[in-house]
């Protein structure tokens, strides 16, 4: 369940149409740094990813099957993220 309002339908209209019906949001641009603070969630290819510790921190979320699945930086950034769900 998540705690962010619900999108709008002009939120959708404005992605690219091969993005909406890949149902995956565009890569973020290389200037757009990650966020650092534990506990951060970022979305990738439709899952959630949380932010485990601050040291060697890595970012912790599921896969389509529900099995746990962990991810680096670098793998967000090659994947890509977006701060709110596609």
């Amino acid at each position: 369940m998540s705690t962010e309002p619900a999108l709008s339908s002009q939120a959708f209209a404005a992605q690219p149409a091969e993005a909406a019906a890949a149902g995956v949001e565009p890569a973020r641009s290389s200037s757009a740094e990650l966020p650092t603070a534990p506990c951060s969630v970022v979305w990738s290819g439709g899952h959630s990813y949380v932010r485990e510790g601050s040291t060697g921190a890595r970012w912790a979320g599921v896969d389509d099957r529900g099995r746990a699945r962990f991810l680096t930086d670098a793998d967000l950034r090659r994947r890509g993220w977006s701060h709110r769900q596609a």
